[in-house]
């Protein structure tokens, strides 16, 4: 199983020699190589990178993310496999043929699971509102009609940052953003593995997203996200995003979270969520969805 992930920040060339990744520093400093099958996910955090079309397929033959950056250094895209699992086309047709009945079932699923994890984080920086949040979690209803997800985030964001408006271009957002855009790339590859459409979403439905099942499942894993960028905010200084901060929210895929008794990495979390998706749909049940939870978080 792929556990590692590359962050090139300095200008190199990237080759494939052997089953391995090969970086040359364009400084001439000695090659690094990484063997293909340890590695989930690469971000090109520089645009003076050269690849070879030996490597893009080796890439998108053994179902490794790739980000690259726009000229800001935010990821703007990624690469991502298809076809790669042997009962795609099954589950791809059970996926668009799910009812609006389960579609809302698994979105409240993935609500409930939000919210429980914005009151973890609130909960884990001594904020007394915690427990607010958890008792909005117990009332979001199939398909989540109430709209508690907003209802959540207003009281949720102006806690976990002073003085924050979510769409500034502050060092906070730019940590954020940073982070999001990294579990989405991973999230992406996790549905392609598993047979599912990126674009099909469950609650998403947007005719230009081509993620839009992506930006479904994201939901429950952007409160580590949140608590990783909270932490990095208050411990260093800094007015914009530099490559520091960016090198440590790529470390978000590393972090830890739990599903039932068992705790995962997130790369290895969002791997175990994409395939409940797979069982829920199937199975016409939205309890066979696996949903992450932070330490503390109260499981539904």
């Amino acid at each position: 199983m792929a556990w590692r992930g590359l962050h090139i920040s300095n200008p190199a060339r990237l080759t494939h020699r052997r089953r391995q990744i090969v970086v040359a520093p364009d400084d001439g400093d000695e090659e690094l190589t990484f063997p293909v099958e340890d590695v989930a996910w690469i971000i090109l955090d520089t645009p003076q990178v050269s690849l070879s079309g030996s490597l893009l397929s080796a890439l998108a033959e053994n179902g490794v993310a790739m980000i690259v950056p726009d000229a800001k250094h935010h990821p703007a895209g990624v690469l991502i496999s298809f076809h790669q699992h042997h009962a795609q086309s099954a589950i791809a047709h059970a996926q668009i043929g799910m009812t609006a009945p389960l579609q809302k079932r698994l979105w409240q699923r993935i609500v409930k699971a939000k919210i429980e994890n914005q009151a973890a984080v609130l909960r884990a920086i001594g904020n007394d509102h915690a427990q607010a949040l958890s008792a909005m979690a117990s009332r979001v209803g199939s398909g989540d009609p109430g709209n508690l997800e907003a209802q959540a985030a207003r009281a949720y964001w102006p806690r976990l940052f002073e003085d924050f408006r979510r769409h500034d271009e502050t060092r906070e957002n730019g940590l954020l953003n940073y982070g999001y855009a990294v579990v989405r790339a991973a999230i992406a590859r996790a549905c392609a593995a598993s047979g599912l459409l990126p674009a099909f979403g469950i609650h998403h439905k947007s005719r230009t997203n081509p993620f839009n099942l992506v930006d479904d499942l994201i939901e429950p894993f952007r409160p580590s996200v949140d608590r990783l960028a909270q932490k990095r905010a208050n411990e260093t200084a800094g007015t914009q995003l530099d490559v520091d901060d960016r090198r440590h929210m790529a470390g978000i895929l590393g972090e830890s979270v739990s599903i039932g008794e068992e705790r995962l990495t997130i790369l290895a979390a969002t791997e175990a969520v994409a395939a409940g998706l797979v069982r829920a749909i199937e199975g016409r049940d939205a309890g066979l969805l696996s949903t992450p939870a932070l330490p503390l978080a109260r499981r539904a």
